[in-house]
C-alpha cells in the first residue's frame, strides 16, 4: 500500500491515487513533497487527502503530473469540469482550483499568470429542522445506538467525524459534559450533555459495552482484504445513512444531511436565547462570522415576523 494513503481516506480516493501512481511518472514523488510541505505548515491529513484527490485527478487526465501542465492546459481543464454532463458542484471545482495553487506554490514555480478563476460562493441559508422534526426523527429510530447518535448530533451540535471519534473517557456524566477532542482546527471543547441524553447513554453503554469507541462500526471489504487498515470506528457513511433512514422513516421533506442537524442545535438554541457568543465556542468556530451566519435562519425577533394571510384569516376566515 502506498505510505500517502491512509483509513482516513475514503476508498474511491485511494484507488485514484493508486492508478496516478502505477500510470502516471513522477507522481508518488511529487505526492511525497506535497505531503511534506502541508505537514511543515501544520496542515491536517484532511488537507492532505483533499488535495492529492484533485492532484492525482488531473495527473490521470494528462498523463503527467501537474507541474508539467501547461497554463493553457490547466483553463482547459477548469473549463471542462465546469461543463462536463455530470457538473460537479461548486465545492469540487473550488477544491481543485485550491489544490493546484498550493501544488504550484510548493514547487516554487509561479501560479500567477494562471489566472484562475474567481470562484463566487453561493449564498444558501441552511436547512433547519423544526424541533417536531428533530423528535419525530428520534422517534423512528428502533434501535437505541442510532437515537443516540442523532440525540450526539443534535444535542451536542456535533460534526460527523466529532461523534466518530467520541470515546469513552470523553464522557464526564458527574459534570454533563462531552469532550470534543481534536476537532476541526486541532482545538479540543466541551459542549453540555442533556439529562435525557446521559440516561440514554448510560443504557446504551451498558448494553453494547464498547471498549475504546462510543460507537464501533464493521469493516467494509476492501478493509478486510488490506490487513487490517480499520480502526474500529463507525464510518462515515454508516452515520449517513442512519440520518437518512430515520428522517424518511419520520416523513420529513426537506434534504436531511449529517450537519443539517448541527445547523439545527444551532438555531434553536439562538431561538431559546442563547447569545452568539457562547454559541460560537459551543460549536468551536474560530471566527465569529462563521457563526452570524444562523442569525439569518433563527427567529429571534422580540415580535416574529408572520405572513399578512395570517391577519387576513384572523380577520375575515
Amino acid at each position: 500500500m502506498s505510505p500517502y494513503i491512509n483509513h482516513t481516506m475514503p476508498v474511491r480516493k485511494k484507488k485514484l491515487i493508486h492508478q496516478a501512481e502505477r500510470k502516471v511518472p513522477e507522481f508518488k514523488e511529487l505526492l511525497h513533497r506535497l505531503q511534506r510541505s502541508l505537514s511543515v505548515l501544520g496542515r491536517s491529513q484532511a488537507t492532505f487527502n483533499a488535495y492529492s484527490r484533485h492532484i492525482a485527478a488531473m495527473a490521470l487526465h494528462f498523463g503527467k503530473i501537474p507541474t508539467k501542465v501547461t497554463p493553457d492546459e490547466v483553463h482547459d481543464y477548469l473549463f471542462l469540469l465546469q461543463n462536463r454532463s455530470v457538473t460537479p458542484s461548486q465545492t469540487y471545482f473550488k477544491h481543485t482550483v485550491y489544490s493546484l495553487r498550493f501544488l504550484l506554490k510548493s514547487e516554487g514555480i509561479s501560479y500567477e499568470y494562471l489566472k484562475f478563476p474567481v470562484i463566487k460562493h453561493e449564498k444558501k441559508l441552511q436547512v433547519i429542522l423544526s424541533k417536531q422534526e428533530v423528535w419525530s426523527m428520534l422517534h423512528h429510530c428502533k434501535l437505541l445506538k442510532h437515537r443516540i447518535l442523532i440525540g450526539l448530533l443534535y444535542g451536542c451540535g456535533l460534526r460527523c467525524l466529532e461523534v466518530r471519534n467520541i470515546r469513552i473517557q470523553d464522557l464526564d456524566f458527574d459534570r454533563k459534559l462531552l469532550r470534543v477532542v481534536q476537532s476541526k482546527g486541532k482545538k479540543d471543547r466541551y459542549v453540555p450533555l442533556s439529562k435525557h441524553l446521559i440516561r440514554g447513554l448510560k443504557k446504551y453503554l451498558a448494553q453494547e459495552k464498547p471498549i475504546d469507541w462510543i460507537f464501533n462500526g464493521q469493516p467494509y471489504g476492501y478493509q478486510l482484504r488490506a490487513g487490517g487498515d480499520f480502526d474500529g470506528r463507525y464510518s462515515q457513511k454508516g452515520v449517513q445513512w442512519v440520518i437518512k433512514q430515520a428522517s424518511a422513516k419520520a416523513g420529513i421533506q426537506k434534504n436531511v444531511h449529517t450537519h443539517t442537524l448541527r445547523h439545527s442545535y444551532a438555531t434553536h438554541l439562538l431561538e431559546d436565547g442563547m447569545d452568539i457568543v457562547t454559541l460560537k465556542n459551543l460549536l468551536g468556530h474560530s471566527d465569529l462570522k462563521t457563526t452570524l451566519i444562523y442569525l439569518q435562519s433563527a427567529q429571534i425577533n422580540p415580535k416574529k415576523v408572520k405572513s399578512p394571510l395570517d391577519s387576513l384569516f384572523k380577520k375575515f376566515g
